[in-house]
């Protein structure tokens, strides 16, 4: 790629002569675009880089690379101010060209699966970044989950990818399409793994103005939660910075970096605290008793 940004290349099967970390797969994913996926994966590879963790990084948005891109940026920005940021490993899985249906799944799943064990040889977390539709990949990245995270914005209309609720009662009708998937590789993972996935979804791009949709959006997950079996968590404010920092490839945590020309304010310390809230409620084992050192 551009600017000596190179992806990790699939080359034949993984070594498995090289021992592998028992690293966590964390999985940001839905099936609805916009959600703020690749930002929520960017900034907690970030923070887990920040406390001293080795994160590899899968994108499996085939179509728009957000992800890739952002991380691509990051290294030009680097090589611009000759900065030193902390950067993850980062593996592209393709989806396969075949025609015939089952070789096509066949092909992708070793490639998923030899990604992640080629990750898990150098990695403490491995954070993929699925796509904002129902594709094979994205299923088959959803089992292999230990942690999955899935963005959703603070609407109904978000709310529609997990179930039918009652617009009067906001009592749960049935899951949605997307519950269903969840449910059905938990059962999966249950059979062939003695890791639980630990579900969290998260309420992003939340307004700070208090409002009756917001209540009763609140409302509705919260009697879903207890219904399908999720953990809900605070997300990402809809903050302007976050769009701003696309291009230059940085987060939140980089803006105290020699180079960085953004102004640190008030509202970027809210938005870290946001962060630091996160990673408490995600409850990931590998950090029980860390310092949270951003």
């Amino acid at each position: 790629m551009a600017d000596g940004f190179a992806p990790t290349a699939l080359v034949g099967g993984p070594d498995l002569s090289v021992p592998q970390k028992d690293a966590r797969v964390i999985v940001v994913g839905n099936e609805k675009g916009g959600a703020g996926k690749s930002t929520v994966s960017m900034h907690l590879c970030v923070s887990l880089m920040r406390m001293g963790k080795a994160v590899g990084v899968i994108d499996l948005d085939v179509r728009q690379r957000s992800l890739t891109r952002y991380l691509e940026n990051r290294l030009r920005w680097m090589q611009s101010t000759g900065s030193r940021l902390p950067m993850p490993e980062i593996v592209r899985v393709d989806a396969s060209t075949e025609r015939d249906l089952d070789r096509a799944e066949a092909e992708e799943t070793h490639r998923l699966v030899s990604s992640l064990q080629r990750l898990k040889k150098t990695c403490d977390f491995i954070i993929i970044d699925s796509p904002g539709g129902d594709t094979f990949l994205s299923r088959s990245a959803h089992m292999h989950a230990d942690t999955l995270i899935t963005p959703l914005n603070d609407s109904f209309v978000d709310f529609d990818l997990l179930g039918d609720v009652n617009p009067q009662t906001l009592e749960v009708i049935r899951p949605s399409f997307y519950s269903e998937m969840v449910w059905s590789c938990r059962k999966k993972k249950a059979q062939t793994s003695r890791r639980p996935i630990d579900w969290i979804v998260m309420r992003n791009r939340m307004s700070p103005l208090a409002a009756r949709n917001k209540e009763r959006v609140g409302e509705a997950l919260d009697n879903l939660s207890k219904r399908i079996g999720f953990r809900l968590a605070p997300g990402l404010s809809e903050r302007v910075i976050y769009r701003e920092l696309f291009p230059a490839g940085l987060t939140l945590l980089d803006l105290t970096e020699k180079g960085s020309n953004v102004s640190f304010t008030m509202s970027h310390v809210a938005a870290r605290q946001e962060m630091r809230d996160l990673i408490i409620i995600l409850q990931l084992p590998e950090l029980t008793g860390a310092e949270i050192t951003f």
